[in-house]
């Protein structure tokens, strides 16, 4: 199997033309630093914004933490700008499920112990920066004093932010966190678990609050689709362990299989609730699984 680094992004970039052109919604790029092997995020959107017109550009998922917030908004709505408002920014607090994950929030100074926190205050700031307005804030993690950014965003609310939130882990703070953001993202959680979110996080507005109803509600699925299933777990399983360093969530991942199983499993996360499905091939050939999944799984939802 091939996993070796790439020497340019040309077939990232003509993915999300061919997916404009389709019709589809928005592209969607992972963030890491060291742990992962990524490209750097607001780099590889900028590139894409300059070939596209009107898909939206979204991270799924952003480690803010790693950042500082000031900076990171100065990034992010100057992205913002060059796109003439597409970008959506899904963030998350983070994995340290291993040593090179620990390493990562090491490498910039931040104990991976406390990135919740850092992350529930980075939010805090970088949201109003967005939108134009100055911010005062003290805190364990940051603290500025009346700081104010240009550009800012072209849209009116800032730049959109959709606060990762997963019903496995059923940890209340992280259901209230959603609402300092705009909506929100989950990964790995099974139906059932995808709805006990969405119901948690509705709890906290009243019945007569559109709020919830306003806020974006995401999906992040894997899949890989091909008619030998044998193959198909064998390459997911080394698309996972080369990109996290052990296939974290297992049967949480998936289908591996045929189109018409992806079709299925994005109709039960869409009948919860879940607005926008974001999705991604474990597979090393990710123009064939894009075709695929374009006039086999796309014509069918």
């Amino acid at each position: 199997m091939a996993d070796k680094p790439p020497t340019n992004m040309n077939e990232i970039i003509e993915m999300a033309e061919i997916i404009e052109a389709a019709g589809i919604d928005s592209v969607w790029v992972g963030d890491s630093l060291t742990a992962k092997p990524r490209l750097e995020p607001f780099s590889a959107l900028s590139a894409i914004a300059a070939r596209t017109k009107t898909i939206r550009l979204g991270t799924a998922v952003l480690l803010a933490s790693l950042r500082h917030p000031v900076q990171l908004a100065h990034v992010a709505t100057t992205l913002d700008l060059i796109s003439e408002g597409r970008v959506v920014l899904g963030m998350g607090v983070g994995g340290a499920f291993n040593d090179a994950q620990r390493q990562e929030w090491k490498n910039v100074g931040v104990d991976p112990r406390k990135r919740a926190g850092r992350f529930e205050e980075a939010i805090k700031i970088f949201k109003p920066l967005t939108k134009g307005e100055p911010v005062t804030f003290e805190g364990e993690h940051f603290k500025v004093k009346d700081v104010s950014i240009k550009p800012i965003s072209p849209q009116s609310n800032g730049v959109p932010v959709l606060v990762a939130a997963h019903g496995r882990s059923k940890l209340d703070r992280q259901y209230k966190r959603v609402l300092l953001g705009d909506g929100l993202i989950s990964i790995s959680d099974f139906p059932d678990e995808y709805e006990l979110v969405l119901n948690k996080v509705s709890n906290y507005f009243d019945s007569d609050d559109s709020g919830f109803t306003k806020m974006e509600k995401s999906f992040y699925m894997t899949v890989n689709m091909g008619d030998n299933q044998e193959k198909l777990i064998e390459e997911s399983d080394h698309f996972l362990k080369s990109y996290y360093g052990v296939n974290i969530w297992q049967e949480r991942w998936g289908p591996w299989g045929s189109p018409e199983e992806v079709v299925a499993r994005i109709k039960t996360y869409e009948n919860v609730g879940a607005e926008t499905i974001i999705v991604r091939f474990a597979s090393y050939n990710q123009p064939a699984q894009l075709d695929l999944f374009l006039n086999q799984v796309v014509p069918n939802l």
